[in-house]
């Protein structure tokens, strides 16, 4: 008999919208930190929450984009400086959170066309999209404690890419030191990291009464792409004629992050990859994303490939 448990599913669908999932939903008394929330899937993702009734902190590196966002948003909405690939600006931020924090969208992002570094030596698309989340989480993880004391429970949403389905972790370079940079690859690394923190941070942190998911949003034409080289440009329209994805609106982007926020189906039950509002079906390390634009990887949930990350992160970080 097969041990597999059935995957959650929703009332939503791909064309569901933010808006959509909020109906009905009273978010009073819910504070929520959205990371990238200046433009894109992260300005409607905190103002969809802040018209649900949240108190919604944009966490941004543009003060001046993230004001302006927050300008045209109907709720409680407040802005703060937040630069993922700069140590010291993530610390200053969870330092200066006080009290209970109920929902951390780990929205933001960077895509590179060629090699960029931070001051470590880090490579800088793993850097910004996975080891700044990663300090963002552990600086607030007693915040985030008391959320769950407070409201029977908190979340954490990690926001990947059918991307990962280009690479695993490279663990023996990490940072792309001795390999031939490839940034579409180096971004597809990160985004496996991104669901690997997911699965490793329910596994820690479910007792505390945190959970972690992680969300494909569906192609979305954001800011993201305004550093695409002409071969990254190319390979997205490549993709979308072999039907692999089709563009959604910025509401329809965000539904998948608000429904791993809000939906009661995953209030206790964390370490998912959700695509089109759904739990994700798992497929082979070596399965064509063309035939799978909608799996996930075994590699983004292997809870083994998780704990090695967490322990590496840690280090790095550590050490630097």
């Amino acid at each position: 008999m097969s041990t597999h448990q059935p995957l959650i599913t929703t009332p939503f669908t791909s064309t569901s919208t933010a808006a959509d999932v909020l109906r009905g939903v009273d978010l009073s008394g819910v504070r929520a930190i959205v990371t990238g929330a200046s433009s894109g899937i992260g300005a409607e993702t905190a103002r969809a929450l802040a018209g649900a009734g949240a108190e919604v902190t944009l966490a941004v590196r543009n003060i001046t984009a993230g004001e302006a966002v927050a300008g045209t948003i109907a709720g409680p909405a407040r802005v703060a400086r937040l630069d993922l690939a700069d140590r010291v600006s993530v610390t200053r931020f969870t330092d200066a959170w006080h009290g209970p924090l109920h929902l951390l969208i780990n929205n933001a992002g960077v895509v590179t066309g060629g090699l960029e570094r931070t001051r470590e030596g880090w490579e800088l698309q793993f850097a910004t999209n996975h080891l700044g989340h990663f300090a963002l989480a552990v600086g607030l993880h007693d915040a985030l404690a008391l959320g769950a004391i407070d409201r029977g429970g908190a979340r954490i949403v990690s926001v990947s890419s059918t991307a990962h389905m280009r690479s695993g972790i490279d663990f023996g370079d990490l940072h792309f030191e001795r390999r031939r940079y490839d940034p579409q690859l180096a971004y597809a690394q990160s985004k496996t990291a991104n669901s690997l923190f997911a699965v490793e941070a329910t596994r820690r942190w479910a007792s505390d009464g945190i959970v972690a998911n992680t969300v494909n949003p569906g192609g979305v034409a954001t800011g993201l792409q305004r550093n695409f080289t002409p071969q990254q440009k190319a390979s997205l329209d490549a993709a979308e004629a072999a039907g692999i994805f089709t563009y959604k609106t910025v509401e329809q982007g965000a539904a998948t992050s608000i429904v791993a926020a809000v939906a009661p189906e995953f209030a206790h039950s964390g370490g998912h990859y959700l695509d089109d509002a759904q739990e994700a079906y798992t497929v082979p390390n070596d399965a064509d994303l063309a035939q799978h634009p909608h799996g996930v990887k075994e590699w983004a949930l292997d809870p083994a490939t998780a704990k090695r990350l967490w322990t590496v992160s840690t280090e790095l970080l550590d050490t630097a």
